[in-house]
């Protein structure tokens, strides 16, 4: 069984192009949930953007379905791109990504 550590691992990968940090360690990444379909394994992936008017938004989607399916066991994907909850960095990226951004605490 895939879990959900194995696909943020993949996810982790993807950048967004303009801060240079890791869509995973920015907290872009909401949820991964699987369901089991007759072709095998499905993930649904919920990712936001930094913003509602990323002009990187197709890019970086694209780059998370690519990544995603690179997860052993895994045999489709489907990112959902959601806005709720709004994207706060001081909430949802991580304390390294923070710093890199010069957001302290």
């Amino acid at each position: 069984m895939v879990e959900k550590e194995e696909v943020l691992t993949q996810l982790d990968e993807v950048e967004d192009p303009e801060l240079e940090l890791s869509i995973v360690e920015l907290g872009l990444v909401y949820d991964v949930r699987f369901e089991q379909k007759d072709e095998g394994l499905h993930a649904e992936i919920d990712l936001t953007l930094t913003s509602p008017g990323c002009p990187a938004a197709p890019e970086i989607m694209a780059a998370a379905h690519r990544a995603a399916l690179n997860t052993e066991g895994l045999e489709s994907v489907h990112i959902n791109l959601v806005w709720t909850p709004r994207w706060d960095p001081k909430k949802h990226a991580s304390e390294d990504a923070r710093m890199d951004m010069g957001i302290w605490d």
